[in-house]
C-alpha cells in the first residue's frame, strides 16, 4: 500500500469515527429517554380522538408531554453528558427558554441548549476551581447555577428560540416537499448505508425522530418513524444468507433473524452486509420499495419504535394502520431478499472458505498469546450500549458460566467503558474508537455478534 493510499485510508477512518462520535452524542441525548417517548406514544395511540380508546380527558396528557416533558428530558440529558448533574440542571433551564412560547415540540432546540448549558457550567466550575473561600462553596455553587441558568434561559427565549423555530420550519417544509413530490424513497440512499456504519441510532433518534414527532402531533401519525425502523431490508438480507449461504454463516442466520426481526437489534445484520458490500444495493432497494409502499398506503406510526422490533412497530401503529405498515415491511423484505440472493449465491463458496481460513489463523494467533493478568472484568461495548453489546454480553456470560469461569461481563456504550475494563470486545468497525477510551485494556474485534469464534477462543485462553 502506498503512502497516499495509507493517508487516504487513515483520513477516511478518522472521518468515520468523527461522524460516529457525533451521531453517538445526538442519540445519547434521546436513547436514555426512550421510555418516556414510548409512554407518550402509547397514550397518544390509545386516547386521541382517532385512537383505540378515545378519551377527551386522558388525551390532555398528550400535548404537555410532547411540548414540555420530552424536550426538557433531552435538554437535561444533553447537559448531564457534558457537565454531570450540574450540567443537567443548566441544560434543562436553558431548554425551557426555547420551549416557552413555541407551539411545536422543540427537540432541535433541546439538543442545542442542553449541551450548551452543560458546557457553560463546566467551564465556569473549571475557572473557579481552587479559588472559592472555605465555607462559601454551597453559596457560590447554587448562585452560579441560578444566575447562569437565568441568563441562558433568557438568551434561548429571545434569541435561540426564534432561530430554531425558523430552522424547524425549514426542515418541515423540506420534508413535506419531498413527500409531496414522491421522492421520499430516495432517502434510503442515505439511511441504509448510514445504518451499516452504525449510525442507526443517530439517524433514527437524532435526526428523524424530532421531525416525525412534530408531524405526529399535527396529523396523528408520521411516515418518518418508518424510514429507519423498518426491519424489512435487514430481514431480507438474513433470509438470503439462510437460504443460499453455506457453513457457519448459514447456521448463524436463523438466530440472527429472530434477534433482528423480533428482538429489534438491527446491528445483528450489519456484519452480513459488510461481508459483501454489494448487499448495500439490496438494503437500499429494499428500503426504498418499503417507503414507496408506505407512501402509497398512507402508513405511519404515532411515535418512534424502539427497539426496531416488529412488535414495537406494531405497538406504535395507529388504529386501522396495520395493513399499510405490514405491506411496506413485506415488500421491503421481498425486494431485499431477491436482490441479496443473487450476490449471496455468487459469493457463498468463496466466502465460507475464507471465513474459516481467517478464523483458523486468528485462533492460532490467540492460542499462542499468553494471558498476562488475571481477568476479572470483560466489557462488551457498542455504539449505544443497549443493542448488540447487550446481546454479546449475554452470549459471552453464558459461555463463561458453562465453562465455570467467575468473570464479570458487562455491556455499555463505547464512551462509557469503565476504567477497570481489562478486556473490551467491540465490532471491528468500532474498535479504534474503543481503543481511544480504554487505552490500557486488551481489545478484541468481532465481525459477527452471534457466532464469532473469538468468544470460544477467549474462554479457552482464560481457562
Amino acid at each position: 500500500m502506498s503512502t497516499s493510499q495509507l493517508n487516504t485510508q487513515t483520513t477516511t477512518s478518522t472521518s468515520q469515527q468523527s461522524i460516529q462520535k457525533f451521531g453517538r452524542f445526538l442519540s445519547g441525548m434521546v436513547m436514555p429517554n426512550i421510555g418516556a417517548f414510548i409512554a407518550w406514544g402509547l397514550i397518544t395511540a390509545f386516547f386521541i380522538p382517532t385512537g383505540w380508546m378515545p378519551n377527551e380527558y386522558l388525551s390532555k396528557l398528550v400535548g404537555p408531554m410532547i411540548v414540555y416533558l420530552l424536550p426538557l428530558l433531552i435538554g437535561y440529558t444533553g447537559g448531564k453528558m457534558v457537565g454531570d448533574n450540574r450540567g443537567g440542571v443548566l441544560g434543562a433551564i436553558a431548554t425551557i427558554g426555547v420551549v416557552v412560547g413555541a407551539d411545536i415540540p422543540m427537540f432541535i432546540g433541546a439538543m442545542i441548549m442542553g449541551p450548551l448549558g452543560g458546557l457553560v457550567i463546566k467551564k465556569f466550575d473549571e475557572a473557579i476551581e481552587g479559588k472559592v473561600p472555605a465555607g462559601f462553596e454551597m453559596l457560590i455553587n447554587n448562585f452560579s447555577a441560578g444566575i447562569l441558568g437565568a441568563i441562558l434561559a433568557l438568551v434561548a427565549y429571545t434569541g435561540v428560540g426564534p432561530v430554531v423555530l425558523g430552522l424547524n420550519g425549514f426542515l418541515k417544509a423540506g420534508v413535506e416537499s419531498i413527500i409531496n413530490a414522491g421522492l421520499l424513497p430516495l432517502a434510503s440512499l442515505f439511511i441504509e448505508p448510514g445504518k451499516i456504519l452504525f449510525l442507526n441510532n443517530a439517524i433514527n433518534h437524532g435526526l428523524l425522530g424530532p421531525i416525525g414527532i412534530q408531524q405526529a402531533k399535527e396529523m396523528g401519525q408520521s411516515i418518518i418513524f418508518l424510514l429507519e425502523a423498518n426491519p424489512g431490508p435487514g430481514l431480507g438480507i438474513l433470509l438470503a444468507y439462510w437460504v443460499f449461504s453455506k457453513g457457519m454463516i448459514k447456521q448463524s442466520a436463523p438466530g440472527a433473524v429472530i434477534i433482528h426481526f423480533l428482538g429489534g437489534i438491527h446491528e445483528i445484520y450489519f456484519p452480513y452486509v459488510l461481508m459483501n458490500p454489494m448487499l448495500l444495493l439490496a438494503v437500499i432497494c429494499g428500503g426504498a420499495s418499503g417507503i414507496l409502499t408506505f407512501t402509497i398506503f398512507g402508513a405511519g406510526l404515532v411515535a418512534t419504535p424502539s427497539p426496531g422490533s416488529i412488535f414495537a412497530v406494531l405497538a406504535m401503529t395507529p388504529k386501522g394502520g396495520y395493513l399499510a405498515v405490514l405491506a411496506g415491511v413485506l415488500v421491503s423484505t421481498v425486494v431485499s431478499f431477491l436482490i441479496a440472493s443473487v450476490f449471496v449465491k455468487r459469493a457463498s463458496d468463496k466466502q465460507d472458505d475464507s471465513e474459516f481460513e481467517e478464523a483458523r489463523e486468528k485462533m492460532n494467533v490467540l492460542k499462542n498469546k499468553p494471558v498476562k493478568t488475571i481477568v476479572k472484568k470483560v466489557v462488551f461495548a457498542c455504539d449505544a450500549g443497549m443493542g448488540s453489546s447487550a446481546m454479546g454480553a449475554t452470549t459471552l456470560r453464558n459461555k463463561f458460566k458453562k465453562a465455570g469461569l467467575d468473570i464479570e461481563v458487562v455491556n455499555c456504550a463505547i464512551e462509557a467503558i469503565p476504567a477497570d475494563a481489562q478486556v473490551v470486545i467491540t465490532h471491528e468497525s468500532l474498535t479504534e474508537r474503543a481503543k481511544i477510551i480504554a487505552t490500557k485494556a486488551e481489545h478484541i474485534s468481532i465481525s459477527n455478534f452471534l457466532t464469532s469464534p473469538k468468544y470460544d477462543e477467549l474462554v479457552n485462553r482464560l481457562l
